[in-house]
């Protein structure tokens, strides 16, 4: 028996619909192993149907485990009929798995049905990570420890942002990874002050701060990791501001525990900053999940009064963004355990003179 799939059989009536319609390619994949571009699932109390196209036919056979699988060569016409044979009612779908064109055109193929959104269902099933999910996430941040060393290697006055971006990648696909999570971050300079200063043409100067944020895919899971260098010695400005970040950071893992709210993780560090004189230049959440998205379940954010749980995996990446000056970010993965967190990313947090 799937464990998974069972998991989502056995919440249907807490989620009150009969069967479950299924579209975004995470949780397909998550469910049924599948990796291709097109595929469809439809779960009810009993019943587990994958459907795809012809071109995904024999992958499917290979891949698929714990559904019967169908082929169609119109898909929503198909699906729509297949759920018309359903004795069911109540059909859920993910709400941000279907265009408002797609559910148009299924409920006015639907007969005696009512398509009820879901919003969290399987979002939240996953947001715990189990013994297999962390193997694999633990191999996509072993593969950002390689492209932070190659990134590190790199950095010198003169080179330019998109090398070291480059470098780092290639390191990275050479040593097994299937993807970037995103794409490379290298901020130097005043640019360190843009949270998501993707790498630029800018030269790397002496006595620049340089945000470097990067992530690996590997069989379907990210990473996420963020390191902040100095080239050259640093002033007493870069110090202050670096060492704020970090004993922020280090302050909200502290706090990481089961039972404890998300948003009180990000008052820990949001605390800290606006404490030491830099709240108005901290303005994104705390962290976020990472798994076979980069950003799912939980956001760690003012907004968000989630009970962080066992298994969780998340960032803690606290941040000062001064603009015409530049910035800071630090960034690990952490996972929650029984009594605290484990810090799983491997890349050192003191500040590193490059």
């Amino acid at each position: 028996m799937n464990p998974r799939l069972k998991k989502i059989q056995d919440n249907l009536s807490s989620l009150k619909i009969d069967a479950l319609l299924i579209t975004t390619p995470e949780n397909i994949r998550y469910l049924s192993g599948f990796t291709g571009s097109s595929g469809v699932i439809i779960i009810t109390e009993h019943q587990s149907i994958f459907l795809t196209d012809s071109r995904y036919a024999a992958q499917s056979k290979d891949e698929v485990s714990g559904f019967k699988i169908k082929t169609y060569k119109k898909q929503i016409e198909e699906v729509a009929s297949l759920i018309n044979k359903l004795k069911h009612k109540r059909i859920g779908f993910e709400a941000k798995g279907l265009t408002y064109e797609t559910y148009r055109k299924l409920k006015s193929l639907l007969r005696n049905k009512k398509l009820i959104p879901v919003s969290n269902g399987i979002d939240k099933i996953r947001s715990t990570k189990d013994t297999e999910e962390l193997k694999v996430i633990k191999k996509a941040i072993h593969l950002s420890s390689i492209g932070f060393d190659t990134a590190m290697n790199c950095i010198t006055p003169g080179a330019l942002e998109r090398d070291v971006a480059f470098a780092a990648e290639m390191a990275m696909r050479k040593n097994g990874a299937q993807g970037l999570s995103f794409d490379i971050i290298v901020a130097s300079g005043k640019r360190a002050a843009f949270p998501h200063g993707k790498a630029s043409q800018k030269k790397i100067r002496r006595s620049e701060m340089v945000i470097v944020d990067l992530g690996a895919q590997y069989n379907g899971y990210h990473s996420d990791e963020t390191c902040t260098f100095v080239v050259g010695k640093p002033d007493k400005r870069q110090k202050k501001v670096y060492h704020a970040v970090k004993d922020a950071h280090d302050k909200a893992i502290e706090a990481v525990s089961p039972g404890v709210k998300a948003s009180y993780i990000d008052s820990v560090a949001r605390d800290f900053i606006q404490h030491a004189g830099y709240g108005k230049y901290f303005g994104h959440g705390t962290g976020h999940g990472v798994g076979l998205q980069v950003h799912e379940r939980p956001t760690i954010s003012p907004y968000n009064d989630e009970i962080l749980e066992e298994g969780m995996v998340f960032t803690i990446e606290p941040g000062i963004y001064i603009p015409d000056w530049g910035g800071v970010r630090i960034e690990d993965m952490v996972l929650v355990t029984r009594d605290g967190c484990e810090v799983l990313t491997e890349v050192s947090k003191e500040m590193k003179v490059l």
